[in-house]
């Protein structure tokens, strides 16, 4: 399989190139020359896999021509093993309340207790084969709105062929989210507090990687979503939850709490790979630059505002980029100008035919942080269920598209509980009264020394401490 950027410049190249380099080098994101396919009865044949056999099976058209189906099981089962759920990501239904056929997939049981778990641990063995065979080391850059950062960190720790530094918008993130990333204490590990928002780290992240001479000096690459090979293992966990509601002879809809975009996209993914899926409705807080996109059809970046949901505080959705490639019909040239308006405007708009195709596939609503609180509330209240912020914008927007009579009552909803509430105990507490307590692994966590460096907003001061630090040669 080969990878070619968004943006037309770049590639085709191999899947180990796309996964070293992260971002392309013409400022696009890389994606598949072709989507490969299942078969109906292909995806049945999937029925009783385990979840590394599952994740090894869908993964596998990805890295033809350089890792086996077998290859990519060993680094599923060690990434797995890490989790405390047998299931990996369970799926819980809530019966006929709250709406009727609604069903809360969890992904929270990795050792960050967040999603960015179920990819981050497979990247890191990905990045450890990759980094093996070509005999180099790396120095990894992301940025976090909260919970790709602890995760990032925690699966990368210590790895002696990577170091890794994670920017954060200091103050920005829950005092969980900020304990799991400063409390890591390991060799090329570092938590770098940036004064800005999320936004402000993104572009930190790409303007390094647009730095061509520091992105060779330092073997510079990338584990946000950005990354293409951080998105191919949550492609799994559709595949996983559809499967466990009768696909492929049911269809099935999902709810993804959104921000930068990599979740929902996996998603998309998953629908072209043969999952049979009704609808994926983008459920976005009061930073909702997505679903004022779906309500105008036009982009228009805004002031990030905090909220009770703090890593979908988000005006920039980078891996918007990657749709917006389909839906152009995949012409790098025509994204590559609207990506390039987006950066001098602050917006872009797309014509009606083009968002008739997008209007096939998504919805997309918002809940405020008093709706969101609301929504905590009722699931305990009629389930019984603890959710945090951000499952709960996700689980109300899939009750506000199955009220609106959007999707047929017989269409499971699957709504993503991206984070597991223990890490945002002060808006859980104070919706439903229930202060949730952190796991086991984690429970001295807010007792833990913290350790970070506090960098500015600025592209040259991030590149020293990068060289300041950095093992890798």
């Amino acid at each position: 399989m080969d990878y070619i950027s968004t943006r037309g410049q770049d590639g085709p190249l191999s899947y180990q190139e796309a996964l070293l380099n992260g971002l392309a080098r013409d400022g696009g994101l890389y994606l598949p020359t072709s989507w490969p396919r299942f078969s109906p009865d292909d995806i049945r044949a999937m029925r009783g896999l385990s979840y590394p056999e599952l994740a090894a099976r869908i993964m596998a058209p990805f890295t033809t021509g350089e890792l086996s189906q077998d290859e990519l099981l060993v680094m599923a089962k060690e990434a797995y093993q890490t989790f405390t759920h047998g299931d990996v990501v369970p799926l819980v239904s809530l019966g006929d309340k709250l709406g009727g056929n609604l069903h809360l997939l969890e992904l929270f049981h990795g050792p960050t207790i967040a999603f960015k778990d179920v990819a981050m641990q497979f990247l890191s063995r990905a990045f450890d084969d990759a980094l093996k065979r070509t005999g180099r080391k790396a120095s990894i850059l992301g940025a976090t709105s909260g919970d790709t950062g602890s995760a990032a960190l925690e699966a990368f720790k210590g790895r002696e062929a990577v170091d890794i530094f994670i920017l954060f918008p200091e103050g920005r993130v829950s005092p969980v989210q900020q304990k799991q990333m400063t409390s890591v204490k390991a060799p090329g590990a570092f938590a770098l507090a940036v004064g800005g928002d999320f936004d402000d780290c993104q572009h930190l992240v790409k303007s390094c990687f647009n730095d061509q001479p520091f992105r060779d000096a330092v073997n510079l690459s990338a584990v946000n979503s950005i990354n293409w090979a951080r998105l191919m293992p949550q492609i799994v966990y559709y595949f996983s939850a559809a499967l466990a509601l009768g696909a492929p002879d049911q269809k099935v809809a999902f709810s993804v709490p959104t921000g930068n975009f990599g979740n929902v996209f996996a998603g998309w993914a998953a629908a072209q790979m043969g999952l049979p899926v009704e609808k994926f409705i983008i459920a976005s807080n009061r930073n909702d630059i997505l679903t004022r996109f779906f309500e105008t059809h036009a982009m228009t970046r805004e002031t990030v505002a905090p909220s009770l949901s703090p890593s979908m505080d988000i005006q920039v959705s980078s891996n918007f980029e990657r749709l917006l490639f389909e839906l152009l019909d995949r012409d790098g040239a025509a994204c590559a100008d609207l990506m390039a308006e987006f950066a001098k405007n602050g917006q872009f708009s797309l014509p009606e035919t083009v968002m008739a195709k997008a209007h096939e596939t998504f919805l997309a609503y918002r809940l405020d942080d008093e709706e969101t609180k609301a929504e905590i509330a009722i699931c305990h209240q009629e389930t019984g269920e603890v959710i945090d912020p951000h499952s709960a914008v996700g689980l109300g927007a899939a009750r506000k598209a199955r009220a609106a009579g959007l999707i047929d009552d017989e269409v499971p909803i699957i709504a993503l509980a991206c984070a597991h509430p223990a890490k945002f105990p002060a808006a859980v507490e104070a919706a439903s009264g229930i202060s949730p307590p952190l796991p086991a692994h984690l429970a001295d966590l807010m007792d833990r020394e913290e350790a970070s460096l506090s960098v500015p907003a600025d592209m040259q001061a991030i590149q020293q401490v990068m060289h300041d630090n950095r093992r890798s040669a």
